[in-house]
């Protein structure tokens, strides 16, 4: 029987009083207040969006202020704010345009001025709660950072919990509500908190509705100090699907009772979390521990402190990224590894990603998804659709996948798209405007660009969403960036099988296994019984041990412990780590693994 030794709880060791419990966190904030010495104390509590609300000001108001306010009574009406996001927002059902706006732009000045003079001109403990707080009073006496993880976030979103910034649209579709965090609040949100991380006293972590948990913003920004240093790894999700398969459930340890899991998010730092593992004192192997296991007794080994990953890249860029990466993409993690598993499950939606240029014509994106398909495993029957076939009609292609969406006739998808044999460690090239899909039967490690959500689906095979509906098609953007060149001929000689062997040592061989020349990410493959040597360069990179049980990366100067991953796992390399080996370790010793490593590239 398979024993999974993929940990789904990373963290990062820091030294820190945490706080945990309400009880806990009130007394500290009490005595913050009373270590003032002043008679007139202003605290903010600014949030991200999708914090529960009503939870929060319940249990600030336990600090009995003699004036509370909450920002949503400063904010324009919903009907204004509706108005006013609407060009980003759009009546498309997936698409909208990254806003420009800010936060500033949700309030009504007026009512915003009138606060302000009502804060000040109170005595004792005055607390403004909500989004923006920080804006009302930016040279409050106390301030904390009320976080939420993107992942929890969109959890609570599909329960119907929380609402957007201004809008009560909790009772609208998950789709809906998500669209307008990723194009608006969660945008809006980001700007004003790269300006707090200097300035914040507390960061609260209230994942964990029933325990959250605080600790000095101080201590936040050091274990991101340190995770800039060192390898790491971010908190992976799962999600089911309508293909969804079977293969993660025992490799990755997951819900045997679900009916499937489709996606694994396991380096996407826009809605991954970052773990801190929070320990009062220096003991004997607990820093050293690179991960808190889900049975591990976490009263001895630590407290876990959940924050967005996003954090690291936004307080830490150049260290994270490298400089280079960082002039190119600014404060953004170009590079994502996700899981999609159709093993005793379906094949993907046939779709297609936009060209560069469309993207920032219609959404306002600076680059788009290229990507590629790496086969984690495979049975024997998985096949990957990729391409056209040559001599197909494009208008013929068009009408028929608009005639099989108007009327629910089926698709002849091979009579258009070329369909590959895939097999365990094959690697697909998918530069934008390729027509793609995963079939049933692979374990495919998608490794791509990261723009998110954009996939102009062209058929999904006849099927419903979980939700009972049909998912979203989007014909009429993808007919206007498919690359209709790329027929049988140019897949054979660019974008299948384009393994190379590019060096050699003692007991390791390095490969090149891509990407396409329009594509900005550079992948080698390395398989070794022994050490083998790699170096950032001075830019991230991101791994993933494709074969093995389990390996060991180590810094010849020692300049981070030592860090074991798993089969399976994805983990980043900070572009300021430098030289790095990797090695066989545990039960993998003298056996043959191999990673597969990804970096932008940059021609010298």
């Amino acid at each position: 029987m398979y024993r999974s030794n993929y940990d789904k709880f990373p963290a990062v060791a820091i030294e820190g009083e945490i706080f945990k419990g309400w009880d806990s966190i009130l007394a500290e904030l009490s005595d913050k207040i009373k270590a003032t010495g002043k008679d007139k104390v202003v605290m903010t509590v600014e949030c991200y969006q999708g914090v529960y609300n009503a939870e929060l000001t319940r249990e600030f108001q336990k600090l009995s202020p003699k004036c509370f306010l909450d920002t949503s009574s400063l904010m324009k009406s919903e009907e204004e704010i509706r108005t006013m996001t609407w060009p980003d927002v759009t009546d498309d059902a997936i698409f909208g345009y990254m806003t420009r706006l800010s936060i500033h732009d949700f309030f009504d000045k007026a009512k915003v001025s009138e606060a302000k003079h009502k804060v000040m001109d109170q005595t004792g403990v005055a607390i403004v709660y909500g989004c923006g707080a920080s804006l009302i009073v930016p040279d409050a006496d106390i301030i904390v950072y009320a976080d939420m993880p993107r992942w929890e976030l969109q959890l609570r979103q599909r329960r119907h919990e929380v609402d957007g910034i201004g809008v009560n649209n909790r009772n609208e579709s998950p789709a809906s509500q998500y669209k307008r965090g990723f194009f608006v609040d969660w945008r809006v949100c980001d700007k004003l908190k790269k300006e707090l991380f200097t300035k914040a006293d507390y960061w609260l972590d209230t994942t964990n509705a029933e325990n959250p948990k605080m600790i000095l913003a101080s201590v936040m920004l050091q274990g991101l100090e340190n995770t800039s240093q060192r390898p790491f790894r971010v908190v992976p999700f799962f999600d089911p699907g309508p293909w969804g398969g079977q293969w993660m459930k025992k490799v990755c340890d997951l819900d045997r009772s679900q009916a499937n899991f489709a996606w694994c998010f396991d380096c996407m730092p826009e809605e991954n979390s970052l773990l801190l593992k929070v320990v009062g004192t220096k003991k004997e192997g607990n820093l050293s521990d690179s991960s808190v296991n889900e049975n591990d007794n976490v009263a001895e080994v630590g407290t876990l402190f959940e924050i967005p990953s996003i954090n690291l890249v936004f307080y830490k860029t150049r260290a994270l990224l490298g400089e280079a990466v960082e002039s190119r993409f600014g404060q953004e993690f170009p590079i994502r590894f996700d899981f999609l598993d159709t093993i005793q499950g379906g094949n993907l939606s046939l779709q297609v990603h936009p060209t560069t240029q469309y993207i920032r014509d219609q959404f306002g994106m600076q680059y788009t998804q290229d990507e590629s398909y790496y086969l984690l495993d495979a049975d024997d029957d998985a096949t990957v659709y990729l391409g056209l076939k040559t001599g197909i009609d494009k208008d013929e292609m068009i009408a028929s996948l608009n005639e099989s969406q108007n009327t629910g006739k089926s698709f002849d998808a091979e009579k258009f798209v070329n369909r590959f044999p895939a097999h365990k460690h094959d690697h697909f090239l998918i530069p934008n405007g390729t027509i793609h899909c995963s079939g049933k039967n692979a374990m495919v490690l998608e490794i791509s660009a990261t723009p998110y959500i954009f996939t102009f689906k062209l058929w999904d095979w006849g099927r419903l969403g979980l939700d009972g509906k049909p998912r979203p098609i989007n014909i009429g953007h993808g007919s206007h960036v498919i690359q209709w060149e790329r027929n049988t001929e140019y897949c054979k000689a660019k974008l299948v099988g384009q393994v190379t062997e590019v060096a050699r040592g003692d007991g390791w061989r390095e490969e090149r296994t891509g990407l396409h020349a329009n594509e900005f990410i550079e992948t080698r493959r390395h398989w070794f019984t022994k050490a083998v040597e790699h170096d950032t360069a001075g830019g991230v990179n991101v791994l993933n041990l494709v074969e093995g049980r389990e390996a060991i990366i180590e810094s010849p100067e020692g300049r981070f412990e030592p860090f074991v991953v798993h089969y399976a796992e994805t983990f980043i390399i900070p572009a300021s780590v430098g030289r790095y080996t990797i090695r066989p370790y545990g039960e993998s010793e003298g056996k043959e693994c191999a990673t597969i490593k990804a970096y932008v590239r940059f021609k010298q």
